[in-house]
């Protein structure tokens, strides 16, 4: 049925140029004009520019934006809240302190900007306006999950909603890099979680997830044209609210199938680190070695001169 938020914005694009008076939208919902208002405000929050002008009531501006959160949400399947920022210092710094103040499971933050987007082990990610940078808190997983194992599932929710949206298929590097078919970087994925120390288990989790859609209006940085990529080779900007939607959504989802042994083929499908010689970075030093297959754990095996190895959550890049 949806909400009274989403039921007003409803009205007001069936209204269009014309508006609707806010005792109009009362009547027509059975709600009070209080309810109403609040409903206004929340939309107005969300990013929706909506006029009120006498004797005509509320009305939207004529030249809506098409990303904002208003948007996402309504194309959300998943009811939970969305919160949007034009910039942030990272989307996952705000999901945390969001579900330390108990936003409940599914809730998604995005900005349209990262002014200090976070990679692994304390690395920045290049965040200009164009990309996608979300983060979604997560509650109710299923055990005491590892990082690798969280990380490697939200790489293939990922890569299937990218796959919905665009059609295009994603692939991974071991174990949170995603790369375009023409295997450049353009995403990657940060996962974070706090431990309910008394249960034992994980309080909460935020997926931070960034994507380069298409390639910025300035161009990659110097140190990045080698190495960075994007999704499309121009922008669409009419499928960011789609996009974002349906990440949260698959992200969301995950507490469903995690603790199903299909996903896990399907990350091994994508990866295409396996089979290849690669470095492992670690403490300044590289260590040559073959990715041989994913645990069911989510970690590599890996071949070195020593013998077999397993790792959890190092640095790997394929030998050139």
């Amino acid at each position: 049925m949806g909400t009274t938020k989403e039921k007003v914005l409803s009205l007001l694009e069936q209204a269009g140029q014309n508006g609707v008076s806010g005792q109009q939208l009362a009547q027509q919902l059975a709600v009070s004009r209080t309810a109403v208002w609040k409903a206004i405000a929340c939309l107005k929050e969300e990013g929706c520019q909506i006029e009120a002008a006498p004797n005509r009531g509320y009305r939207l501006c004529a030249k809506q934006p098409t990303y904002c959160a208003a948007n996402v949400r309504r194309l959300r399947r998943v009811d939970a809240p969305v919160k949007e920022y034009d910039a942030v210092d990272s989307t996952n710094t705000a999901a945390k302190e969001l579900a330390q103040s108990g936003a409940p499971h599914g809730t998604a933050v995005f900005a349209h900007h990262q002014t200090a987007g976070m990679g692994r082990r304390g690395r920045s990610f290049f965040s200009p306006e164009g990309g996608v940078y979300l983060s979604v808190i997560l509650r109710g997983l299923p055990g005491m999950e590892s990082a690798a194992m969280l990380t490697a599932a939200a790489a293939v929710a990922v890569c299937r909603a990218v796959q919905k949206v665009y059609g295009t298929q994603l692939f991974v590097k071991w174990v949170n890099d995603l790369y375009n078919a023409e295997y450049k970087k353009c995403g990657g994925i940060l996962t974070q979680a706090a431990v309910d120390l008394e249960g034992g288990g994980l309080e909460y989790a935020v997926v931070g997830v960034g994507l380069n859609v298409a390639p910025p209006p300035q161009g990659f940085p110097q140190e990045l044209t080698a190495i960075a990529g994007a999704i499309l080779q121009e922008p669409h900007p009419q499928h960011m609210s789609e996009l974002t939607a349906c990440l949260a959504d698959e992200i969301s989802g995950m507490t469903e199938w995690l603790s199903d042994a299909e996903w896990l083929e399907e990350y091994r499908t994508r990866n295409f680190l396996l089979g290849k010689e690669i470095w492992i970075e670690r403490g300044g030093q590289r260590t040559p070695a073959k990715a041989q297959r994913i645990l069911d754990d989510a970690r590599l095996l890996v071949k070195t001169p020593q013998g077999e190895e397993t790792l959890n959550f190092e640095e790997v890049s394929v030998r050139l």
